[in-house]
């Protein structure tokens, strides 16, 4: 496994359409995991680039967060790992961050990074953090892919259980 980031993902194919070359296709396999929520939690990664078979697993942890908010880092992470432009598969067992990616992003910014709560305006939860994917999402053309947790999918398991050990390492 490289420790480095992904950034010669290999040579851009050309639309023959076009003529303009696509941005490399890589996976990008996210978890996060927290005990207590709130309490410590960690989150991890797997980004592979299936045309050159290169691989990167990485994790963290924080001491006082949230299970949401490390759903989010490891995307967060995964993508700040990113060079250069790339095609995207997220691939995540996190609904509140597929949601988030996919409905809620554009009404949050629409709306002054406000949601709805009944009938008054309230701050974004993690806005923070909406507002960096936000920033890597104009990098890169991402495609959210839900898959069910703890269902057996192997790279998200490993994605768990990489980022279960993280928080624990940081806790013992």
């Amino acid at each position: 496994m490289s420790k480095q980031g992904v950034d010669n993902v290999g040579a851009h194919s050309a639309d023959h359409r076009t003529g303009r070359k696509e941005p490399p296709f890589v996976e990008l396999f996210t978890d996060g995991a927290c005990s207590g929520n709130p309490g410590p939690g960690g989150w991890a990664f797997i980004l592979r680039h299936p045309a050159s078979g290169k691989q990167i697993e990485r994790s963290g942890a924080e001491r006082e967060t949230t299970n949401n908010r490390m759903e989010m880092m490891a995307v967060i992470r995964g993508l700040e790992s990113l060079k250069h432009r790339a095609r995207v598969d997220l691939v995540t067992d996190s609904t509140y961050v597929g949601k988030g990616l996919s409905q809620w992003l554009a009404k949050w910014k629409a709306a002054g990074w406000r949601r709805r709560e009944g009938s008054r305006w309230a701050p974004v939860k993690n806005e923070d953090l909406w507002r960096r994917l936000d920033e890597l999402l104009a990098r890169h053309e991402v495609r959210f892919v839900h898959v069910r947790g703890h269902s057996g999918h192997p790279e998200n398991e490993r994605c768990d259980a990489m980022a279960v050990a993280a928080y624990r390492a940081l806790i013992e």
